[in-house]
């Protein structure tokens, strides 16, 4: 069945030019997300903190350039530098160690030889399973360019990596699979294997142009190098990844990557490290206004709809992934058509609530309402988190709505559609009224607190940015989906009925996360847009939460199997 449009647009409507407008809100905000994410980091840490400890420096220990793994067997040495820099690194380990598991870890000194020791003495033992684990959240602190040796144990491989962990307290991808429950899936082999999620990206042309991390927005790269050096840094097996040209344009090269692209494809990767990966880009010159997004949209969700089971909306035109007043009601329909097109071709389409929190992308006027195409009922709407997890184990501690005060829209997209009317699977759902509620779901946002992902930086080096919005927390899902599709053994498509009836079971709150602070309030031109709060069950913020996907996936592959 198709859902009803409620409230019509005159065909002949003009568009607000809202990329001009998105420009003038926030000058800073290009269309990369990660950019966004990251210069939340600038502003509260100095651009020349976070350039020197977020990359922009040699590869991490342990990389090969073409992705083959090299094994460190020596434990941690003293950076080279003077004096003073030697003995600020081993207090800022000393201090990363106490705050990870070790309170107890004692003074570390330095010998003229530049040997790390631990005073004698100390019965300090660094062979417990706590040591181990902290100094895995804590020895990138120490370079082993040097040639002296520390009184430490090896580094742990799959550690997190030398940078936004220590500026922002990024995640290292096994602690956010650990974080979500996604680990014991695929240590049972639950890893995507035989699933195909697809994902639309602006196309880009050569040459590649990798950025510093003051500048990553602006960065192209080459995506199969960075997945390459994210498999080594990480321990991931190789991509799966393809690419289909047919909507790219004549110049636009297959491998070139901008930010979205690279952030898109490694959550999959890291989520369902054995699905197969098809990138589809798209020429930008056809997302650059809502109408032509729309005709856009309606093409690439085709053609996902015959290369794959699942696929991923979030970066794709995200200057026009914008508030339902925008868009014409022929545009609406032509999108509405495509979604219901995918599901009943038992598809799944994970669409980002996006980022303006309770106001529309692309709005000079603030106005309180949801973006399209989250909003259409034949979409898995997913909004943003802050994840807080153990920075050694990724054990889960809490979380919380996504939504940095900055002064400028930074939060979970979310709120009450005025085009549809409320869908058949949220009926009974306390909160929502009469027309469609979102998101349905959400994920991790924050880029300080999101999974690392690696970017080619100038002069061969790499970069590691925590990955942020609710363009992360899309792929994210559409991850989560390719490991449902392989546990129940065929493509779930439409999973939101499948969602709504496990979150209104006893299995709930085992099988999500229930996100119950936080709100989605934000200030545009200086006008405060009151939002709406975070609270038990689904709310317009979050939705029904985040996941714990060792019980959510099996349910979701029996429920959906029963019910679509």
């Amino acid at each position: 069945m198709a859902y009803n449009v409620v409230m019509s647009i005159p065909a002949n409507e003009q568009h607000e030019p809202v990329a001009s407008a998105r420009r003038t809100a926030d000058p800073s905000q290009g269309r990369a997300r990660v950019r966004r994410a990251g210069l939340v980091v600038v502003a509260l840490l100095g651009i020349g903190l976070l350039a020197a400890a977020c990359g922009d420096g040699p590869s991490s220990p342990g990389v090969a350039s073409q992705g083959t793994t090299t094994t460190t067997t020596g434990p941690p040495t003293t950076p080279s530098g003077s004096s003073a820099s030697l003995e600020s690194s081993l207090l800022a380990y000393v201090t990363c160690m106490r705050t990870h598991g070790e309170p107890n870890m004692p003074d570390l000194t330095i010998d003229g030889g530049d040997h790390i020791s631990v005073a004698a003495g100390s019965g300090f033992d660094p062979n417990t399973p706590q040591y181990i684990a902290a100094n895995m959240g804590c020895e990138h602190l120490l370079s082993r360019k040097g040639g002296a040796t520390a009184a430490t144990a090896p580094a742990t491989p799959g550690g997190p990596p030398a940078d936004c962990l220590k500026v922002s307290q990024c995640y290292a991808p096994r602690q956010f699979l650990v974080a979500y429950g996604i680990q014991p899936l695929l240590d049972r082999g639950i890893t995507g294997r035989g699933v195909t999620v697809v994902l639309p990206e602006e196309a880009e042309t050569g040459p590649a142009r990798p950025q510093p991390i003051t500048d990553i927005g602006q960065s192209v790269t080459d995506i199969r190098k960075d997945l390459a050096d994210f498999d080594s840094r990480f321990g991931l097996p190789p991509a799966h990844l393809q690419a289909i040209t047919t909507l790219a344009g004549s110049s636009a090269s297959p491998w070139l990557a901008g930010v979205e692209e690279v952030e898109d494809t490694e959550l999959v990767h890291a989520v369902a490290p054995d699905a197969t990966i098809r990138e589809l880009p798209v020429d930008s010159a056809n997302v650059s206004t809502p109408a032509k997004l729309a005709t856009a949209f309606a093409a690439y969700v085709r053609t996902a709809v015959s290369k794959g089971e699942v696929m991923s909306q979030s970066g794709i035109g995200q200057d026009f992934n914008v508030g339902e007043s925008s868009w014409t009601s022929a545009e609406v329909a032509t999108m509405n058509s495509a979604l219901e097109y995918a599901a009943a071709r038992h598809v799944t389409v994970v669409v980002a609530s996006g980022d303006y929190g309770a106001i529309g992308n692309g709005s000079s006027t603030p106005l309180k309402e949801v973006s399209l195409p989250a909003s259409d009922p034949w979409a898995l709407a997913v909004g943003g988190t802050t994840l807080t997890a153990n920075p050694a184990t990724g054990a889960y501690q809490s979380e919380t709505a996504w939504n940095v005060q900055s002064g400028s829209p930074d939060g979970s997209g979310g709120g009450f559609s005025r085009l549809f009317t409320r869908p058949s699977y949220q009926n009974g759902v306390p909160g929502i009224g009469a027309t469609r509620g979102v998101p349905d779901v959400a994920g991790e946002a924050t880029g300080t607190s999101g999974m690392a992902l690696a970017f080619s930086a100038p002069g061969g080096r790499d970069l590691f940015v925590g990955a942020g919005g609710t363009s992360a927390a899309a792929p994210f899902w559409a991850g989560l989906i390719a490991l449902a599709d392989q546990e129940a053994g065929h493509p779930l498509g439409f999973v939101n009925p499948a969602i709504y009836r496990i979150a209104q079971s006893p299995l709930y709150h085992k099988a999500f996360h229930d996100i119950t602070t936080g709100n989605n309030t934000v200030t545009l031109n200086g006008a405060t847009i009151t939002g709406y709060k975070a609270g038990p069950g689904w709310d317009p913020v979050t939705g029904w939460g985040t996941p714990d996907a060792q019980v959510l996936i099996p349910l979701l592959a029996r429920y959906a199997s029963q019910c679509c």
